[in-house]
């Protein structure tokens, strides 16, 4: 006899969590209602900020629940009149207290982009980049009160290449994150899924993303400021100094051309190559001050004088 589809909550706010929903939604099992973070503004003025979880539920006329605490009674009560199989944890945002973990019949799973115990905490697809591990992936794990502690209910795995961007990593395991949840939910309804304790002492933890990060210093290698590039761009800003002017370096490549770090190269007319520690890097697209996001030619049509070969960046 067929198991019975499970009736789900589902916790999640930006893109990697709509891939997981999405999922879902396409699965046996029938998702009832919604929990993300509360609407917000955008940088730009009366923008509100994306909400991809939210959109993605009132197209589907999905029930949505937008508190900015969960432990509260009153909270914790709506939370238990859904009457809940189980609920599903994906880049939510907001930590759960035990009375939520413990309202749903079969407890809360999450979808973590790592390898755990690798990389717990809040940046950890950009933390295993920036390490420079080989792989990462995405584990399934049910939650307890630590911060991704939990025991591991499904392990998925991937290479992490050299063309990689923290963009396109996020996008490949959205997917594995998806096909894999659905796997995890049905061994669950099916009962043939065994927990794995994590080793604690095996943990790393992936720190939040600071601004500081950001901003380059010419004297590492180019290889080490492409990945900077590839990885916190655009979610957090890769600056320099020109003059008075902070420049936002958007994509970049790397050259075997040597140079002085910091200082702009001759390059042809179309082109900004600037020497780094090792190597240099040649800039793809740049952004000014106030600009939207040009190509180095478009940027040398206009400032060609400040971005003229000699120039010391900071």
């Amino acid at each position: 006899m067929a198991n019975t589809p499970l009736r789900i909550v589902f916790a999640g706010t930006p893109d990697f969590a709509a891939y997981n929903l999405q999922a879902l939604l396409d699965s046996e099992h029938q998702v009832i209602a919604v929990y993300t973070q509360p609407d917000k503004k955008g940088k730009r003025k009366n923008q509100m900020a994306p909400r991809p979880v939210k959109d993605l539920a009132q197209a589907h006329d999905i029930l949505v629940f937008q508190p900015h605490s969960l432990k509260t009674e009153e909270e914790q009560q709506v939370l238990a009149n859904l009457e809940a199989d189980i609920m599903v944890v994906v880049a939510y945002g907001m930590l759960l207290p035990k009375p939520i973990l413990d309202t749903p019949r079969l407890g809360c799973i999450n979808v973590h982009g790592s390898l755990l115990p690798r990389w717990r905490g809040a940046a950890p697809v950009e933390r295993a980049m920036l390490a420079g591990d080989a792989e990462t992936g995405v584990t399934i794990m049910q939650m307890d009160e630590g911060l991704d502690t939990g025991d591991m209910l499904l392990k998925v795995a991937t290479p992490i290449s050299h063309n990689d961007t923290a963009a396109s990593l996020f996008e490949r395991l959205g997917s594995l994150g998806a096909t894999a949840l659905v796997e995890t939910l049905n061994g669950i309804n099916a009962g043939h899924l065994t927990p794995e304790p994590q080793d604690n002492q095996l943990a790393t933890y992936a720190h939040k993303l600071s601004k500081e990060e950001g901003v380059i210093d010419w004297t590492q290698t180019a290889d080490a400021i492409d990945l900077k590039v590839r990885t916190l761009s655009p979610r957090v800003a890769v600056t320099f100094q020109l003059g008075d002017e902070t420049i936002k370096l958007l994509e970049c490549e790397q050259l075997d051309q040597q140079g002085v770090a910091g200082q702009i190269l001759p390059a042809d007319k179309k082109s900004i190559i600037i020497g780094c520690g090792k190597g240099a890097i040649k800039i793809k697209t740049l952004q000014l001050p106030g600009k939207k996001p040009m190509d180095a030619a478009s940027v040398l049509n206009s400032k060609r004088e400040q971005f003229s070969a000699g120039v010391q960046l900071g």
